[in-house]
């Protein structure tokens, strides 16, 4: 007899056993040597595994063997798949068998292939596969994200995918909760399209994700409360034009868009305004008597109506005069508009210039700038502004921090789209945004680090030893040096080739952060370089965090940049301080390592 006609004879010797009950025959078929998947030995044999008829009678018991096959590797033979069907539930094994000295095939280790709790039809086991086929997917897709070593841990991340734009929008605080909308793109409708996804948080760094149902053609812009005290969106309307939409409930969950949209202004020949502006990414406000609309573009323009439905009316240009350095005619995207202290500020961007705001004064219906300042240098990294009124009165505002990797790489990581962390702003002494980031972020402090002052030698650099990462905070306060250049290197290999350089240059008097060495496997990589005078006594207070491919530094609570970085080597972490053409005193050293926020 053929050894596949032996084991086949010793299974159905063995499933015959068990279903009548024979328990003396069916431990005869176990091997002394037999055991499970499950940690089980012929000593500590249950029940289960000497009948198929444990809670359940035999004639509820289905055996199937139509897939089963046996599959033999060196003097151990598989028998498999087994799948029992009872009133109980489903499970499938693989029984191994091996020959035994006396020449009697005997089981040696069953193994569960799988199980359900409960008897299924076909139907059933269709909707189930559906269901494991989903959950594997979603599961997979997850675990490659949180294994991802650029993947931001505490900076808001889009949740799946390519998300370009990934604009925050609709920023509001309502009913205790801080809530955001941004920008992402599928082809749920059958064809591309972009709609908001949104999600809310009760401390601007922990994030629940909400339904989408600000669906189709969603582009840019934000939340304001109407005349009846209700949440209501301003916001570009794709293939219509500027358009409003209305809260239905106050988690923010379901929304209308009104059938009166557009709001764009109807205008006609002899008008005189009249194809003169864009319908492109407003920002609306209620003043207690009329809607305004900013509408953004080339030349932007305000519109006004009394009621939501309309008729909107232009009122004329955004601008009351053009301001020395910038362009009246300068691209005004992403807008935002509101008061701090005594003077209204204008946050937006420009196409050519990235983030950006004016100082200045909203009056007779025009804005009259007094100030510019940009907010992204090199390459417009630090683009599409969003901002709110947080409870407390403080302006939070974010930013999507473009990832210009390759379009094949960011594929490769399954996602792309990433906000900087929430940043208060506030008006200074002196005119100008003052700018750090939400108390809220010490509370993901953990792992303190602190060194008391010490010197940094002239052209010398200092390695600190205890402290290593890419996922921290760090705090240092240098006093008023004559060094030419003095800051702190960090995320470098132990061979030097890999390190982001953030250090002040006292001639050209700015701010700079160097990642053209960030990465040994790429090209990329640049001086990112932001205007910050020091006073002739002040010292420069570094405030700096790092979250795997995320920079972001802030200096004397005046100046702020944000880059990417992609170092290729894991042992990337290192931290050092230096200092060119003249000693540094270091005042002040602490650092924190930074749990994540995020849940992947």
């Amino acid at each position: 007899m053929s050894w596949k006609n032996e084991v086949t004879k010793a299974m159905e010797m063995h499933i015959a056993a068990r279903q009548s009950g024979e328990t003396s025959t069916v431990i005869e078929t176990y091997s002394n040597d037999w055991t499970d998947s499950k940690g089980f030995t012929k000593e500590s044999l249950r029940d289960g595994h000497l009948a198929f008829t444990t809670g359940a009678t035999s004639e509820d018991v289905e055996i199937n063997l139509d897939r089963a096959k046996l599959t033999k590797i060196n003097d151990v033979v598989t028998y498999s798949p087994i799948t029992i069907h009872t009133s109980k539930g489903t499970i499938t094994y693989a029984y191994s068998l091996k020959k035994e000295v006396d020449g009697i095939w005997r089981i040696i280790f069953t193994k569960t292939l799988n199980w359900e709790p409960f008897p299924m039809t076909k139907d059933m086991k269709a909707l189930k596969d559906n269901l494991d086929h989903t959950a594997m997917i979603v599961r997979e897709h997850r675990e490659s994200l949180l294994q991802d070593k650029f993947r931001p841990t505490y900076h808001f991340n889009t949740p799946e995918g390519y998300a370009s734009p990934f604009d925050p929008n609709g920023a509001i605080f309502w009913k205790g909760k801080y809530h955001l909308f941004y920008i992402f793109q599928d082809t749920r409708s059958g064809e591309k399209s972009d709609h908001w996804g949104h999600v809310s948080s009760i401390d601007l760094l922990h994030w629940r994700h909400h339904p989408t149902h600000l669906l189709q053609g969603m582009y840019s812009g934000n939340c304001f409360i109407n005349e009846e005290g209700v949440p209501t969106m301003c916001y570009h309307q794709v293939n219509l034009g500027n358009s409003l939409a209305i809260a239905l409930d106050d988690n923010l969950d379901h929304w209308e868009k009104l059938s009166s949209n557009p709001i764009t202004p109807h205008t006609e020949k002899g008008d005189k305004h009249h194809n003169k502006y864009r319908s492109w990414d407003p920002f609306g406000w209620y003043d207690g008597e009329f809607y305004y609309s900013i509408f953004g573009g080339e030349r932007p323009a305000i519109a006004k109506s009394q009621k939501m439905e309309g008729p909107w009316k232009y009122v004329g240009d955004l601008f009351a005069h053009e301001l020395e350095g910038v362009s009246i005619n300068e691209d005004v995207s992403c807008a935002e508009l509101f008061k701090l202290g005594n003077k209204h500020i204008l946050l937006c961007i420009s196409h050519r210039l990235g983030c950006r705001y004016y100082v200045g004064e909203w009056k007779n219906e025009q804005f009259y700038p007094e100030f510019h300042s940009e907010m992204s240098w090199v390459d417009n990294m630090f683009f599409a502004p969003e901002s709110l009124t947080s409870g407390d009165g403080r302006r939070i505002m974010w930013a999507w921090i473009l990832d210009y990797r390759d379009f094949e790489e960011k594929a490769k990581t399954q996602w792309s789209g990433t906000l900087s962390l929430p940043r208060v702003l506030t008006l200074n002494d002196q005119g100008t945004l003052d700018i750090d980031v939400v108390k809220e972020i010490e509370n993901l402090r953990y792992q303190p680090f602190e060194l008391s002052p010490f010197i940094i030698k002239e052209n010398s650099e200092i390695d600190i030893e205890g402290l290593s990462g890419n996922n921290f905070e760090l705090i240092i306060e240098f006093k008023k040096t004559d060094a030419k250049e003095f800051g702190v290197k960090i995320c470098n290999s132990p061979d030097g080739d890999e390190t982001t350089m953030v250090f002040y240059d006292t001639t050209e008097k700015k701010l700079k952060v160097d990642s053209t060495k960030s990465s040994s496997g790429r090209s990329s990589g640049s001086v990112e370089s932001a205007p910050l005078e020091l006073g002739s006594t002040e010292g420069l207070k570094l405030r700096i965090f790092v979250d795997k491919s995320i920079v972001e530094v802030f200096a004397n609570s005046r100046q702020a940049i944000a880059r990417h970085i992609f170092p290729e080597n894991e042992n990337s972490t290192g931290v050092k301080v230096f200092s060119k053409k003249a000693d540094t005193l270091i005042t002040k050293f602490e650092s924190w390592q930074i749990a994540p926020s995020n849940p992947y």
